[in-house]
């Protein structure tokens, strides 16, 4: 996440009312939807939205999904098939977490979802909110409910709109493994001895031993997860493919030799399945190679790079700070996608949607104090349409459902264009977070 003083800086201060949560409303629906119900939805001059699971979150995002839903999106669209939860750490805590639980069994069960930011309370928090106790980060177990194989993160444009990339750019972050997953334990001296136990028996393996010299140290362990990188690839070297991109692969396998197998994976993968297709769509030339960048050169990269047209994968952490650099160059955190791909037992893509920001908590507070606020919700509303279009394309009435995205979609990129957007593109002459959105309402 980019850290509050960037988020204080990318979208502008901003507005004044209550924040209003949504409860959670479980829907009731069929698991593909029918030609009557379809038509029923149409006679009543609203579309019919397929089933979708939605995650409502807390502060200054979720008041902005609040006012979206009620002035975009539910004149419009009937979203009876949907089911609401509501993640708000204070629900979280009230229900034990059983209300995570229910998102995970949710998710897996219709591939489709949308989720609004939430916050992983810190100490703080814990007490300002009253909670129990810190809860896990929720991202960490929808990842690993859903078997997330990588979040996929790229920039988000508008034609006749300069940004920060002129072409598209691609980021695959493997969604698991790495310090997300950590064990540790706050030590002094002694002796610390790392030791793999084989599943089904076999000889113990000592992965690390060493002498602890210090009074205070922290221990960690943490493992990287290998067996989806062959998909991972695919998904990757199949949208570069598509797109007409230039794929590299980010590792820091010169010092942290245990990152040499994912890049070997992705290679193999390329070689075999892909260096051909590149090839013969005029990509790469013949006789190239696929590209290893070191993630300090990445980081460079991103910078000087702003042509565009080239896609990045790489571990989870450094997944996670190089899109946030990604999303500085492009202008602001709101031109960023963050989609999730895992898979069920089946084979079937199960896909999360959601803006690559945070809550922005800075922002409600000032909303909260009555000032004026300039959100820029196109992140999370690209994540709501690529969840309908999902939804759609998984359960039926994809035929219905485009458009209509692709409408809204449009209505919001021509208010950028004739400079009628947030504060963050538009400057100080940029629409509040409410007027933003009357205005869009009114495009629709």
């Amino acid at each position: 996440m980019a850290s509050k003083n960037v988020l204080r800086r990318i979208f502008s201060n901003a507005g004044s009312r209550l924040l209003q949560c949504t409860a959670p409303r479980p829907g009731k629906h069929s698991q593909l939807l029918t030609a009557r119900g379809m038509a029923a939805a149409s006679a009543g001059g609203k579309i019919q939205a397929a089933p979708m699971v939605y995650v409502a979150g807390e502060e200054m995002t979720r008041y902005t999904m609040d006012l979206i839903l009620e002035r975009w999106v539910k004149p419009h669209v009937d979203t009876s098939a949907w089911e609401f939860f509501d993640l708000r750490a204070k629900n979280r805590d009230d229900t034990e977490d059983q209300v995570l639980r229910d998102v995970i069994t949710a998710g897996a069960r219709l591939k489709a979802i949308f989720k609004e930011p939430t916050i992983t309370p810190t100490a703080d928090q814990v007490k300002r909110l009253g909670l129990k106790k810190a809860w896990g980060s929720p991202n960490g177990a929808m990842r690993r409910g859903w078997n997330g194989i990588t979040i996929s993160r790229d920039t988000i444009h508008i034609d006749g709109v300069e940004l920060g990339y002129k072409k598209p750019v691609f980021f695959e972050r493997h969604a698991v493994g790495g310090e997300y997953s950590a064990g540790y334990k706050i030590v002094g001296k002694g002796k610390l001895t790392t030791t793999f136990v084989p599943e089904g028996g076999g000889d113990p393996i000592q992965v690390d031993e060493r002498s602890i010299v210090d009074n205070l140290n922290a221990v960690v362990t943490y493992h990287n997860p290998l067996d989806n990188v062959t998909h991972l690839a695919r998904i990757f070297f199949g949208r570069c493919l598509d797109a007409g991109i230039v794929p590299y692969i980010v590792t820091k396998k010169t010092v942290f030799k245990w990152q040499e197998p994912f890049w070997e994976s992705m290679k193999k993968t390329f070689d075999d399945e892909y260096k051909q297709k590149y090839y013969d769509a005029g990509i790469m030339k013949p006789g190239s190679e696929l590209v290893h960048l070191l993630s300090d050169a990445a980081t460079m990269k991103l910078v000087v790079w702003t042509d565009g047209g080239f896609g990045m994968a790489a571990h989870n952490y450094d997944g996670d700070v190089l899109t946030d650099e990604l999303a500085q160059v492009h202008k602001s955190p709101g031109f960023i996608t963050s989609n999730l791909v895992g898979v069920d037992a089946a084979g079937t893509l199960i896909k999360e949607f959601e803006a690559s920001h945070g809550t922005v908590t800075d922002m409600d507070e000032a909303r909260i104090r009555g000032e004026e606020t300039s959100l820029n919700p196109l992140g999370m509303v690209e994540g709501l349409i690529g969840a309908m279009n999902h939804a759609a394309d998984v359960h039926g009435g994809a035929g219905s459902v485009h458009p209509w995205t692709g409408k809204l979609r449009g209505a919001i990129h021509k208010l950028f264009r004739e400079g009628r957007g947030t504060r963050d593109l538009c400057g100080a002459g940029g629409l509040t977070t409410e007027q933003f959105i009357d205005a869009v309402a009114e495009e629709l």
